[in-house]
């Protein structure tokens, strides 16, 4: 297995180990699906987001391809594709870097510190150097109507967890309570 193969897999290993879920893409370990809760006492912080990482062939040594699926209001994403606009990220990547440090510190960073003077969402950057206060209270709108954990999937059914929760007697019990109604189709 080649260098690049390991870490990636290693990296994997490390964002899935740590308090993040992860959720993989078609059954490979380029593609997956990460949910990122926002940073504490900033306007994200009740909002959750399900970000989208690609991981390159040449990965560590090319960066990662990061992007918010559900809406989020911020100078650097991009409204409409989720694209993040992140130095770190896109420009200064160094393989020192791993997964972890894109959702513990590149993330929260982008979101503490929004950079309006490189914008890929125009308003959202106006409106942050014009208003900080109506800035920072759309960003809660958008948290609120775009962001909240059951938007992205991550609140599991109670109806198959309360199926595992069955032992073999009540599960074998509970098929003789089943009557048939009505007729088969023919």
């Amino acid at each position: 297995m080649s260098s690049p193969s390991k870490r990636r897999e290693m990296d994997l290993m490390k964002l899935m180990m740590s308090d993040y879920k992860v959720e993989m893409i078609n059954d490979g370990i380029q593609e997956f699906f990460v949910d990122f809760h926002g940073p504490k006492e900033s306007p994200y912080e009740k909002g959750v987001w399900r970000i989208k990482v690609e991981l390159p062939d040449a990965y560590p040594y090319k960066s990662p391809s990061v992007g918010f699926v559900n809406k989020i209001y911020h100078p650097n994403v991009d409204e409409m594709s989720g694209s993040v606009c992140l130095d770190v990220i896109n420009q200064t990547w160094s393989p020192m870097f791993d997964l972890v440090n894109v959702f513990e510190v590149f993330l929260p960073q982008l979101l503490l510190y929004p950079n309006p003077s490189d914008p890929l969402n125009g308003d959202a950057a106006a409106l942050m150097m014009r208003d900080r206060a109506a800035y920072d209270q759309r960003v809660k709108e958008y948290c609120e109507k775009y962001a909240k954990s059951e938007d992205i999937g991550a609140v599991e059914e109670k109806s198959s967890d309360e199926e595992d929760d069955l032992s073999e007697d009540e599960y074998a019990s509970s098929d003789d309570d089943d009557a048939v109604v009505g007729k088969a189709d023919p």
